[in-house]
């Protein structure tokens, strides 16, 4: 496989189905970021984190191939007139979500509980926790705008929102193993 193929050379590029978009539309931005996402949680993953973290990320790294296969589809050639599948595109399952949120409440049985925001920092592993986190959000936002032009599959939604707070909770999770400081935001008081 060519990695060079000179057909985005005057700023078009293909999705799953052939179309070619603009490299600035917001699918490719979608699926862009959820690329970006990927390389931070690969990023969190070579840390000297615990194995089991190290296993649901490497879980969570597929399902945003998966993420970003639904995005970087053309809705129009997806599907037959029948409303079979023509591509065929992997989905996000309920299983998928559900396994962040037992990862989540797990998590959060060995945590303090939490009575005010946490800056983000306090060890380099748990700022990339924060940054994947952020990136999520993005990754998020442009996915919901995507879905209100073009709709797909609600449980990738679902799949991006529930992987923030996962991100959230293994900062926290982390800051705790590997005894860093979690500092609480409280606001000061104007002068």
């Amino acid at each position: 496989m060519k990695i060079y193929t000179k057909t985005g050379d005057k700023g078009t590029t293909a999705l799953f189905g052939g179309t070619r978009v603009p490299k600035h539309h917001i699918r490719i931005d979608s699926y862009g970021t959820v690329d970006e996402l990927n390389s931070y949680i690969g990023l969190i993953r070579d840390q000297q984190i615990d194995e089991l973290s190290k296993k649901v990320l490497v879980n969570i790294q597929d399902k945003l191939f998966t993420v970003g296969a639904v995005l970087a589809t053309d809705p129009e050639k997806a599907l037959l007139k029948n409303g079979q599948k023509r591509l065929n595109i992997p989905t996000i399952s309920i299983e998928d979500i559900t396994l962040l949120e037992t990862e989540m409440d797990r998590m959060n049985e060995s945590l303090p509980p939490m009575t005010h925001f946490v800056l983000p920092g306090g060890h380099q592993t748990v700022s990339f926790c924060h940054i994947a986190r952020c990136v999520c959000r993005r990754a998020e936002r442009l996915a919901t705008a995507l879905y209100e032009l073009e709709p797909f599959e609600e449980t990738t939604l679902q799949y991006l929102n529930r992987l923030s707070d996962y991100l959230f909770v293994l900062a926290r999770k982390l800051s705790y193993d590997l005894q860093a400081d979690e500092i609480q935001w409280i606001p000061q008081k104007n002068s």
